[in-house]
């Protein structure tokens, strides 16, 4: 805990430029979580797809967390799920579509929020992007949708440390309907032991308030996600970009722990599609005692840099070389990376340390 919601408010104004501690780190080299399991390779947010990424030897999993009808969390990558689950063949359920407004978009489909537990058992998962991940999307209808607890479960009974770094998915509209996410997942994370910011536990969120009654409710360490344009749902008026400044990543660090920007924010791309140099971004963020995580690393050829992909013509679906992707920002100074395949972000921490 550090300065609480009201101080945070204050803050906000440019003119705050009061800095946290340093955050604890959890190793020497930079920290590979696998964004959302082993997603290139198994049907995201799946206890297996978490399995097999943490068998691949990531240090830490990231669930996405979205709120059921009777106040359970489970993951999800968006409460929205006809893209992740086999929910539309349901008959069960076909009045259950309906046109919410999230983030200001308004959004067709079905939504977890009107759903029970015991009815989001009854669907299986299916690949989000089966394009791109015809061998994933060859595992559909298989694995169920996992609860926080499950997962809590999962890293526990590993025969080495996992950590966790759950993100809470549009806090601030689950708010608005009376499933505030922000107690109950402090209290279950408590339950579990996790209560200190030393803990292999960081919680993220793309928007600021959630983060500030966090940094009340628990000692965990806490990551402010930074996306590529326009800015958080609860703080319209406060840019990412303003946010991703060196005045923004000092008002940040009043109240969290890490930043995990889009990896375009480090390294953005020039008009032949090939890296540029990096921007201050992570030598701005460090200085002011901020950790830096950036987001996302994905081996197939659509995802790379142009001259990191195989040279085989259309064929997106292809692995290129996401090593050198993952090496160039490991150079820039990143302290972690979110991957959805594990093995070539390791070879490359690895390749890098032994330098």
């Amino acid at each position: 805990m550090r300065y609480g919601f009201l101080s945070l408010l204050i803050c906000l104004l440019p003119a705050c430029a009061t800095m946290a501690p340093p955050p604890m780190t959890d190793s020497p080299t930079a920290l590979i979580i696998a964004h959302r399991g082993a997603s290139s390779e198994v049907p995201e947010h799946t206890l297996e797809a978490y399995q097999r990424a943490i068998d691949q030897g990531a240090d830490y999993i990231e669930p996405d967390l979205v709120m059921t009808q009777d106040g359970v969390l489970v993951a999800r990558h968006e409460n929205e799920i006809s893209g992740t689950t086999n929910v539309a063949d349901h008959p069960e359920f076909a009045d259950r579509r309906t046109t919410k407004t999230i983030r200001g978009r308004q959004v067709n489909g079905w939504f977890t929020e009107d759903f029970t537990l015991a009815e989001l058992r009854t669907l299986r998962a299916r690949e989000r992007i089966p394009q791109l991940r015809p061998a994933s999307a060859e595992q559909d209808g298989q694995y169920a949708i996992p609860t926080l607890a499950e997962v809590i479960a999962l890293v526990q009974r590993q025969d080495r440390s996992v950590g966790l770094m759950p993100e809470i998915k549009f806090p601030s509209y689950f708010t608005s309907i009376g499933l505030g996410m922000e107690e109950p997942l402090a209290r279950q994370l408590g339950e579990a032991g996790y209560n200190n910011a030393t803990d292999p536990v960081m919680i993220q969120s793309f928007e600021i308030a959630p983060l500030a009654a966090l940094d009340v409710l628990t000692n965990l360490r806490l990551v402010q996600l930074i996306g590529p344009r326009g800015a958080p749902a609860d703080a319209p008026d406060t840019s990412y970009a303003h946010m991703a400044s060196a005045e923004g990543l000092q008002t940040i660090a009043t109240y969290a722990d890490a930043v995990a920007p889009h990896k375009s924010l480090i390294m953005d791309r020039n008009g032949a599609g090939e890296l540029e140099a990096p921007s201050t971004l992570v030598s701005d963020a460090q200085a002011a005692g901020l950790l830096v995580i950036a987001y996302t690393f994905r081996p197939e050829n659509y995802f790379l840099p142009a001259n990191l992909r195989t040279q085989r013509s259309g064929n997106e679906r292809s692995h290129g070389d996401m090593a050198a992707e993952v090496a160039a920002f490991l150079a820039a100074g990143i302290d972690g990376l979110f991957t959805d395949f594990v093995p070539p972000a390791i070879a490359a921490r690895d390749g890098q340390a032994s330098e």
